[in-house]
C-alpha cells in the first residue's frame, strides 16, 4: 500500500483480510488434499487477490507487489494450514473468522480508494470487490460453488462496511461540518457493521429474496401431454 494511505488501523485490517482470506484458500486445498505448493497458490491467490484487482483498477501500485511480507505472510499460513488437520478450520468459528476477513478487507479496499481520488460510489465498488474477489477466484479454481451464488448474506455485508466507510469519510463532514470525527472511529464502525450482519447471516441463515421464488411458487406446474392428445 502507498505509505500516504497508511494508518495503525488500515495497516491491522490489512493483515486481518491476508491472514483470513489466505487461510480460507490454504484451507480448501487442504479439504481436496492437495500438495504444499497447491495449498500455498491458494493461500495467495485467495489472500490478494481481491485487493490485486483493487489496485489495478485505482491505478495504485499493486500492494503486495511492493511490500515483501505479503507474499511471505500468505506462504506461513499455508504452512500452518499444512501442519494441522481441516477440521481444526471448519464449523461456525471458521465462518465467523472469514466475516471478519470480509468486514476488514471492505473497509480497507473502499478507504484506499478514496485516498487515491476515486469517486465515492466506485470506492464503495472497490471495497465489495477487495472483500469478495478472492474468494471469488478460490471457489473458481476449486471447481466449487461460490458463496456470492448463494441468497446468504455474504456480499451485502460487505457492501455494508464499504459503505460506511465512504459515507462517513465523504458525506459525514459535509452534513455535519461542525462534528469532526477521526478516520479510526468511521472505520471501526464500518468493520463492527459488516461483521455484525455477517454473523447474524450466519447464525441465523438470513438470506436475500431469490429471483422469481415467490412467482414460481404461485404458478401451476405445467401437465406434460398425455399419448392421447399427440
Amino acid at each position: 500500500m502507498d505509505e500516504t494511505v497508511l494508518t495503525p488501523i488500515l495497516d491491522i485490517l490489512d493483515i486481518a483480510g491476508i491472514a483470513i482470506f489466505a487461510l480460507s484458500g490454504a484451507v480448501i486445498a487442504a479439504k481436496e488434499r492437495q500438495t504444499f505448493v497447491t495449498m500455498a497458490f491458494f493461500a495467495l491467490v485467495t489472500g490478494v487477490g481481491g485487493g490485486t484487482v483493487r489496485d489495478l483498477l485505482i491505478d495504485a501500485p499493486v500492494f503486495w507487489i511492493t511490500d515483501p511480507w505479503v507474499a511471505a505472510a500468505c506462504l506461513f499460513t499455508a504452512l500452518i494450514a499444512w501442519f494441522t488437520p481441516v477440521k481444526l478450520w471448519q464449523g461456525k468459528l471458521y465462518d465467523f473468522a472469514d466475516g471478519a476477513g470480509l468486514a476488514a478487507y471492505a473497509v480497507l479496499g473502499s478507504a484506499k480508494a478514496l485516498a487515491y481520488g476515486i469517486p465515492p460510489v466506485p470506492a464503495v465498488l472497490m471495497g465489495i470487490i477487495t472483500g469478495c474477489v478472492g474468494g471469488i477466484i478460490r471457489d473458481v479454481v476449486a471447481g466449487r460453488p461460490s458463496i456470492i451464488m448463494q441468497p446468504e448474506l455474504y456480499v451485502t455485508a460487505a457492501a455494508l462496511s464499504a459503505a460506511i466507510t465512504v459515507i462517513g469519510m465523504t458525506a459525514a463532514p459535509l452534513m455535519m461540518p461542525t462534528l469532526i470525527i477521526a478516520d479510526g472511529w468511521i472505520w471501526g464502525a464500518a468493520f463492527l457493521a459488516g461483521m455484525a450482519l455477517r454473523a447474524a447471516a450466519i447464525q441465523w441463515q438470513w438470506g436475500l429474496p431469490s429471483y422469481g421464488r415467490d412467482r414460481e411458487a404461485a404458478e401451476p406446474i405445467p401437465t406434460p401431454p398425455s399419448e392421447d392428445r399427440l
